[in-house]
């Protein structure tokens, strides 16, 4: 194994009814936990998303309604996915932007709290495209010389992504063999909430959206507290209010 690993590293994907985090639902979940000696633990099933699969999405991924009407639901396996990864640095294809926030969705939605702060978060995508703009599919064939066969199945693509790490590491000298240095030199991510409503701008949490976009959040919510209300109550996804409200608190307190 050409990767350096300090602790274990997953690589997720899902399959979903759409690519809406506050409406679309989980419908297939693959994760490939690689071990620091190089063994692997694959965990995949089907979801049954309480919520019909639109045909255009089915069309794409391959599974219908029929498919997963027997299924579990995510919060009937919402505890022990969270257990599998427990201890794990995250991973993925346009992971950051997509798997993980509606992962996160799942899991709040579930009444379980899945923090990942001082985890490490790898977007292959992210090395891909800042050495070799294209697809995963691409990516695949790229690196590994091989055509994606299930591409749209969420373990393949997940086995597909690892394979495709491993081939950048052996590539790129540059990335170097742990996880510290690849993301050193693709340049981490700062992430206050998964669909980047909040981001950090000089170490200051701050809105990126609407009115009150480039301003720091703590100080929009002391001068303006209706707007902590309106978000709450607004089509935001429940990361973005978890981290707002987390916001707020700590504003609170300072004030005591």
């Amino acid at each position: 194994m050409n990767l350096n690993l300090s602790r274990p590293i997953a690589f997720l994907d899902l399959e979903t009814t759409g690519i809406n985090l506050t409406t679309d639902r989980i419908v297939e979940m693959a994760i490939v936990k690689i071990l620091p000696d190089g063994a692997q633990q694959v965990k995949r099933r089907l979801i049954n998303p309480q919520i019909p699969i639109p045909a255009s999405s089915s069309e794409i991924h391959g599974i219908t309604d029929e498919m997963v009407k027997d299924a579990p639901t995510f919060r009937q396996v919402a505890n022990e996915t969270r257990q599998f990864l427990e201890n794990c640095d995250l991973g993925g294809y346009n992971s950051n932007r997509f798997d993980w926030p509606m992962l996160m969705e799942e899991f709040l939605r579930s009444g379980l709290d899945f923090d990942v702060s001082g985890r490490k978060l790898l977007d292959v995508q992210k090395v891909f495209h800042q050495m070799e703009p294209r697809t995963l599919s691409a990516a695949y064939k790229f690196y590994c010389n091989k055509t994606l066969e299930g591409a749209h199945g969420a373990e393949a693509d997940a086995l597909a992504t690892w394979h495709v790490f491993e081939a950048q590491l052996e590539r790129y000298n540059q990335l170097g063999n742990t996880l510290d240095s690849v993301i050193k030199a693709i340049g981490d991510e700062q992430i206050v909430d998964f669909a980047r409503r909040i981001i950090m701008e000089k170490g200051v949490e701050t809105f990126n959206f609407g009115k009150h976009k480039g301003k720091p959040v703590a100080e929009v919510l002391k001068a303006e507290p209706q707007y902590y209300d309106w978000m709450m109550k607004g089509d935001f996804a429940m990361h973005t209010k978890q981290k707002l409200t987390e916001i707020l608190n700590r504003s609170l307190l300072k004030k005591a």
